[in-house]
């Protein structure tokens, strides 16, 4: 392989200005999941990752995996994982973290583009995209990074792949009462009308420049990238819905039936749009 510590000399950008300015300081994605709110989500991304990954020490390819989240408790599963990120402030988190636990090693921490992978065909097992199919917001390097995981997974090699729903914005708008805020309704329509998402306002609540996914737009871009589709899955589903998510989330015997809850209903098409995060499972074919 070539050297990986760069970041690719692409004439589009891998993440815009705004988004950019997002992550450095507005949102600390380190510790965005323990947050109570978000915590279901990463739970429900761990059960799938349990689910669908082949057994350690498989090799996974996290891109787009931010600080390491993920790839560090997979690292600890014993799985040889190699993290991808487009953002410099994330590989220097994930530096510090991997310094902190070297019970858990990286085989790999790298800038990286998403479009294009420094890693030969056939180097993986299994590719997350926890990401990059929301960042980048034309369909056509979207599906490049798709093609790009294809082609180094290893036949029968498997990608897991998260789009935020097309359908979150309005979601929050009735939950959350975004619907008092007149900058908001805007954001609203313009995510029904053609999921390209956009916050002209300063709160990070609002999120930053991405695409929103609808469940069935997803699918199409797997395929098209080659894949066998294997599951299309809400990952927090509809049970965030809740009044007073955080307060029950909370309870022991509250948060394992929502937990319950989210599982059963999480291959179910008319309620994949209220979750905010959709997970595609995609496979190699084994004889590609």
């Amino acid at each position: 392989m070539r050297s990986r510590d760069k970041l690719w000399s692409d004439p589009s950008p891998v993440l815009p200005a705004e988004a950019m300015r997002h992550y450095e300081q507005q949102m600390d994605e380190a510790g965005r999941l323990s947050r109570v709110r978000a915590e279901i989500e990463l739970v429900r991304v761990r059960e799938l990752l349990r689910r669908y990954l082949p057994p350690p020490p498989a090799v996974v390819l996290d891109v787009g995996g931010a600080a390491g989240i993920h790839a560090f408790w997979l690292a600890e599963q014993g799985y040889t994982v190699y993290l991808i990120d487009a953002m410099p402030h994330h590989i220097e988190q994930a530096r510090q973290a991997a310094a902190q636990q070297p019970h858990a090693p990286l085989a790999g921490i790298a800038l990286g583009d998403a479009r294009r992978l420094e890693y030969p065909d056939g180097y993986t097992d299994a590719v997350l995209l926890f990401g990059p199919l929301y960042h980048l917001t034309e369909r056509q390097d979207r599906l490049q990074a798709l093609r790009e995981a294809f082609r180094v997974l290893r036949p029968g090699g498997v990608v897991l792949a998260i789009g935020i729903s097309r359908f979150i914005s309005t979601v929050n708008c009735l939950v959350q009462e975004f619907i008092t805020d007149p900058a908001f309704i805007p954001i609203v329509e313009r995510d029904l009308q053609d999921g390209q998402h956009r916050n002209p306002t300063d709160n990070p609540d609002y999120f930053t420049t991405s695409f929103f996914h609808h469940p069935n737009e997803l699918r199409q871009e797997v395929g098209q990238a080659g894949f066998q589709l294997q599951a299309l899955l809400a990952v927090q589903g509809p049970v965030k819905l809740l009044k007073n998510f955080e307060l029950h989330w909370q309870e022991p015997e509250r948060r394992e039936w929502l937990l319950t809850l989210a599982r059963r209903l999480e291959s179910e098409p008319h309620l994949l749009g209220v979750s905010d995060h959709i997970m595609a499972v995609g496979r190699k074919a084994a004889s590609a």
